[in-house]
């Protein structure tokens, strides 16, 4: 389990170690890191997802590690509430990145149009908060889209 403790609250998730166990210890080195500290929510979209884990309030990208292998053939869905790997056009090339789904995103599953998404956790607490991030009002900055206009931070993210 690993909390995120934001600006709006705190989320905790429980993470899926089974099914995808290079997502998950990548994420847990990350939050071992301290790297999610002072990051923040860079793109929110109400009734989709909201994205973290790479930029900093003034939206200078955080260095990462080198990206990693994609799990979205886990069997696991992007069901509301769920925790994704964030990518880019190349299939495995998460690294940082995830997001947090509102709804139900099927279109996001392996094979539904790609490879997919890799879902490796799932939110057991603080799903309102999650849905107070993605109502934020949000615009453009720093060549980025849905960016909240009041950044959304992440004050820590702790292993309990």
């Amino acid at each position: 389990m690993v909390v995120l403790s934001t600006s709006r609250g705190d989320i905790t998730i429980e993470l899926f170690s089974e099914d995808a166990p290079i997502s998950v210890e990548n994420f847990l080195q990350y939050v071992d890191d301290g790297h999610f500290d002072g990051t923040i929510f860079h793109r929110v979209i109400a009734g989709f997802m909201i994205q973290c884990g790479g930029f900093t309030p003034d939206m200078h990208r955080k260095e990462t590690r080198a990206p990693i292998k994609n799990e979205a053939n886990n069997g696991r869905k992007n069901k509301r509430g769920t925790l994704a790997m964030a990518r880019t056009a190349d299939i495995d090339s998460a690294t940082a990145q995830f997001f947090i789904n509102v709804s139900d995103n099927d279109f996001l599953d392996n094979g539904a149009r790609d490879f997919g998404y890799a879902v490796f956790g799932r939110v057991t607490e603080g799903l309102d908060v999650v849905d107070q991030i993605a109502a934020a009002p949000s615009g453009n900055k720093a060549g980025q889209s849905d960016v909240p206009n009041d950044p959304i931070i992440i004050n820590s993210a702790n292993r309990v």
